[in-house]
């Protein structure tokens, strides 16, 4: 298409724990996994966009536009990975476009634990609306269409991939305070 165009991947980061477990370190580094390394990214490949223009696709999650026990490291990053895409959307624009997905909960190794256990796999594939969890494929396609010139007119826009989930669907059993 002449033009660059980059897909940020960061996902990942500290696995999810009651707050008073949550370690100042946990917070900063989920931030620094998440947020952090797509500004660093950003940084060192728009200078050559800028010369033909791109897309940036980030990788968020669902979480951050949610809630759940247990998600406060993870979730406030992704949280501020959506909010960083707007914000640099509005910054590089009319050269590259910026967007992300905030992706539900999805089968690859991150959910590798999950993925083995029978009782919970069932059980977040009932809380998923569609009753399956995302497949890799599901993500790849969402940023190749953010990242083509088939989304031109697209900038600062969190597209949702996540089977229609609109609370957690990984029940931690953290109990109340």
């Amino acid at each position: 298409f002449g033009r660059i165009d980059i897909v940020v991947n960061n996902v990942g980061g500290s696995m999810p724990k009651a707050f008073l477990e949550t370690t100042e370190k946990d917070f900063s580094g989920a931030f620094h996994f998440n947020v952090t390394t797509a500004f660093a990214l950003s940084k060192a490949t728009v200078p050559f966009m800028l010369e033909q223009g791109g897309s940036i696709v980030n990788i968020s999650s669902s979480i951050g536009q949610m809630t759940g026990r247990g998600f406060a490291a993870y979730g406030t990053a992704k949280a501020a990975m959506t909010h960083f895409t707007k914000l640099l959307a509005e910054d590089l624009a009319p050269k590259i476009r910026v967007n992300a997905i905030a992706v539900g909960s999805t089968a690859t190794s991150a959910l590798e634990s999950v993925l083995t256990n029978d009782a919970i796999h069932q059980a977040m594939v009932e809380a998923t609306p569609l009753k399956r969890l995302g497949e890799p494929e599901d993500i790849a396609l969402g940023a190749l269409y953010l990242a083509s010139p088939a989304s031109a007119f697209v900038t600062g826009a969190v597209m949702e991939i996540h089977g229609g989930l609109r609370t957690a669907n990984l029940e931690l059993g953290i109990a109340a305070l």
